[in-house]
């Protein structure tokens, strides 16, 4: 499925943040030549990035299948933050019950950059078992044991780009590409035109591979799995 990868952050981010990174996964260990330069000056915890916007205290429920049963996501804009590698990020917890069992319970930390573009800083992530947690497995932060940050949402996606969304090593190594600009969506939350789609992937999971579909002024409204079927959709927002 894996097809070559352009620049990972356009010539703007280079300017701009002094990011000097291109390059994608080679497969043949650790990618030193991805290096983002973070200077915590350009970044804000304000993120209203059309097709991400992060607004403390809004929730969003997901609704799906999986391969293990009926697959609720709940995702929490919290009014925390953490300080990574210098940035003051906005603390989102994302919470997945299969048959009303949590399965996963993971804290992930955003910022926006000066030009709009929101970057991923890492995830707190557990996994549980009957109640019990049972791994932390992809779990990294930004800075530590030579994680790096990624961008999660350009300010201004184009078909073609393509970018790292977060890389530590052997642990939390995803991609993402646009793929389109106009898709149209219905989920249970309502219809939307205009939807921003990517396609994303990681090397550490070859056979795993989904669309994400983003509603501008509203987010991530849904996800499909490429190989599977599987679908994860929007059924509620609240504030």
């Amino acid at each position: 499925m894996k097809k070559s990868l352009m620049v990972l952050v356009l010539l703007c981010m280079v300017a701009i943040l002094g990011t000097g990174c291109n390059g994608s996964s080679s497969g043949n260990g650790p990618d030193d030549s991805y290096s983002p330069v973070i200077d915590p000056a350009k970044f804000s915890t304000v993120i209203d990035n059309t097709y991400f916007p992060l607004i403390p205290g809004t929730t969003f429920i997901y609704e799906g299948e999986s391969e293990d049963g009926p697959e609720t996501t709940t995702v929490v804009v919290t009014s925390n933050t953490r300080e990574v590698m210098g940035v003051t990020c906005v603390v989102v917890r994302d919470t997945v019950k299969i048959d009303g069992e949590v399965v996963e319970d993971t804290y992930d930390w955003y910022a926006q950059d000066d030009e709009g573009n929101v970057w991923y800083f890492g995830e707190d992530s557990t996994e549980y078992e009957d109640g019990v947690p049972v791994s932390t497995e992809g779990s990294w932060e930004a800075g530590v044991d030579g994680a790096k940050p990624g961008i999660i949402m350009l300010a201004d996606p184009q078909v073609g780009d393509a970018y790292r969304q977060e890389y530590y090593y052997d642990e939390a190594e995803d991609e993402a590409e646009v793929v389109g600009l106009d898709a149209s969506v219905t989920v249970p939350f309502g219809s939307y035109d205009g939807c921003l789609q990517t396609e994303e992937w990681t090397d550490l999971e070859p056979d795993v591979a989904e669309y994400k579909y983003y509603a501008p002024g509203v987010g991530l409204v849904l996800e499909e799995g490429i190989h599977n079927g599987e679908r994860a959709e929007l059924v509620d927002i609240s504030n």
